[in-house]
């Protein structure tokens, strides 16, 4: 593919943000919760799993815990029970936990709405700030990046980076602020359901004809 300018693929991006919220017209984020602190201990354990998975393990979760002051006051070895089959279920046990204390400690048990303070808490990088800011708040403070928006913008030529801090650095500079959480929606079901990493179905994807990557 010739170089593009920075003016051709901020127009390309926007046809294919077009084109995929016609595809998705419903896209949201598949974790289900009631409350941000709720989103914001599924986002922990989604690390390294499905949501499907998550979804499995947090209406036992939720029931027992369902805000920060329950959490923070619970057993490791009972939350390691419950979530186990997310994998790395110590370290995701500790966690959480460990976000629930904090969050109790410094923030009153509220979830706080800036990256900064989101990010300072244990569990919670920039991807979960920003799943918890856009879902939770609908506060458009960054891009999530997930691998299925890492290998999607890669495939799409958004982006030559490899960590997702300039993945999502080079997807804000071609992508209005109003529309970043739902662009991570979109790329994440179009990866889930067209784009599959091992056989993508480039010939059923309404982005083909924009794709750099598409094998049709």
């Amino acid at each position: 593919m010739p170089r593009e300018s920075k003016k051709a693929r901020t127009e390309r991006a926007a046809e294919v943000f077009d084109l995929l919220h016609v595809e998705y017209p419903d896209a949201h984020c598949e974790l289900n919760f009631s409350t941000p602190f709720q989103l914001a201990v599924a986002t922990i354990l989604s690390a390294q799993t499905t949501d499907v998975r998550v979804n499995m393990v947090t209406p036992v979760l939720f029931a027992r815990y369902p805000n920060a002051e329950l959490l923070a006051n619970a057993q490791q070895e009972d939350v390691e029970g419950i979530v186990r089959t997310t994998g790395f279920f110590r370290n995701k046990a500790k966690n959480i936990i460990g976000f629930a204390r904090r969050l109790m400690g410094e923030h009153g048990g509220v979830v706080p709405r800036t990256i900064a303070e989101l990010s300072a808490l244990p569990g919670v990088g920039r991807k979960t700030a920003n799943v918890v800011l856009g879902n939770a708040f609908d506060i458009n403070e960054g891009v999530v990046v997930d691998t299925h928006i890492r290998r999607l913008s890669t495939l799409l030529r958004f982006t030559r980076e490899k960590t997702p801090e300039k993945i999502e650095q080079d997807l804000i500079k071609i992508v209005p602020s109003e529309r970043w959480t739902l662009l991570a929606h979109l790329l994440i079901w179009h990866g889930r359901r067209v784009c599959d990493a091992r056989k993508p179905r480039c010939e059923a994807c309404v982005i083909s004809h924009l794709c750099p990557s598409s094998r049709v």
